[in-house]
């Protein structure tokens, strides 16, 4: 039986490790995008914890951070008590928030690997309670979980693990993610994205139609179609069955104050959007560079444009202060943030396929 405990510890143990650093890492390549998914669990319709909202990147980094280690500690057996312990505080509380969020229908994709795959509240509950298992092994067998290596090498690996995990956090949100799993990656044409193939799965909903018939309320189940029922009408509910297929892009667009332009400037040759989610809150270094760029790529017959979802005050109020050349045009703020991960930041298209994008630390390298 011991024999047997010790070889389903050392499973478990290489299971959760690897799968942590996995998860971790994914996360760790774009931990901006990370804290956007806490800001959709701690808004007011989710947890209800507003107050945590300024702080999401700083605990997005924590979190993801700490989600690598522990998988590095755990493999290496290093502080085995500590990991384990940690590891299984971390489970139940991602079990709680994927049940919480899939069961009152609040968040749709979990996030527990950004957007390299996507899993709904229900598969990532799914997931957590698997991992939960398993860690459980792990508090069970703890004495199992022995060091690989002695303890100055074993030290240095998981000081490094900490260090280098730290680095590139810091690199990948100074400059932009090292990969790039969204739709608005360089490659990617935005029409293509947001076509629907013929063919193509169509979503199939239930209607629950509600009568009243002879002085009592029935209900009646259809694809669609109006029941043929002798009575009164009281209401109908629809129930989504199966999405279908939906597009990778989905809500993009560019529009003017009177009208929508996303069509015009998609099919333009040469198309440098300046993407400033928020004004407000851009960064003023970043900010200032934009002319020059800008400047340069009107010479050399770019069409430049602005893209916010901030009101119109702001954007006069930012071309003034700065002596900004180009127009903005608005677009969903959501959007703008999954397209670049900078605050500003630039994308450039040829006939909305993207050919480059840069976070406004590297706009100097940008080739026009």
């Amino acid at each position: 039986m011991t024999e047997n405990m010790k070889y389903l510890v050392q499973i478990s143990r290489i299971f959760v490790g690897v799968l942590f650093i996995i998860s971790g890492f994914i996360k760790l390549n774009d931990p901006l995008g990370f804290s956007y998914k806490l800001q959709e669990y701690f808004g007011a319709d989710v947890l209800n914890m507003e107050f945590l909202i300024p702080y999401a990147l700083l605990i997005s980094v924590f979190v993801v951070v700490f989600e690598v280690v522990l998988g590095v500690f755990l493999l290496i057996g290093y502080l085995p008590k500590f990991t384990v312990y940690s590891l299984l505080a971390m489970i139940v509380f991602f079990t709680f928030l994927t049940f919480y969020s899939a069961y009152f229908d609040k968040v749709k994709d979990c996030g527990c690997f950004g957007d390299a795959l996507k899993l709904t509240p229900w598969e990532s509950f799914a997931k957590d309670i698997i991992l939960l298992v398993f860690i459980l092994v792990l508090v069970y067998g703890l004495k199992h979980i022995n060091p690989i290596f002695s303890k100055l090498p074993t030290t240095i690996i998981a000081l490094l693990s900490f260090i280098i995990s730290l680095w590139f956090g810091y690199h990948v949100l100074m400059h932009l993610p090292s990969i790039d799993f969204r739709a608005y990656a360089i490659g990617k044409n935005i029409q293509e994205q947001m076509r629907i193939p013929e063919g193509a799965p169509k979503p199939i909903l239930e209607y629950t139609w509600t009568f009243k018939v002879n002085g009592e309320e029935k209900e009646f189940v259809t694809n669609g179609s109006y029941p043929s029922v002798e009575g009164e009408y009281v209401g109908v509910e629809t129930k989504t069955i199966d999405e279908g297929y939906i597009p990778p892009i989905q809500d993009f667009s560019i529009e003017s104050e009177d009208e929508e332009l996303t069509t015009y400037f998609l099919e333009k040759e040469k198309l440098m959007i300046v993407a400033m989610y928020n004004i407000a809150t851009s960064e003023s270094d970043g900010v200032a560079k934009l002319r020059g760029l800008t400047d340069e790529a009107i010479s050399k017959g770019y069409t430049v444009i602005g893209l916010t979802s901030s009101g119109n005050d702001a954007k006069q109020k930012v071309k003034q202060d700065y002596s900004l050349n180009f127009d903005f045009y608005l677009c969903d703020e959501k959007v703008i943030k999954t397209i670049v991960r900078a605050n500003p930041g630039i994308v450039l298209l040829e006939k909305g396929t993207v050919v480059n994008k840069a976070h406004w630390n590297d706009i100097e390298d940008i080739e026009l």
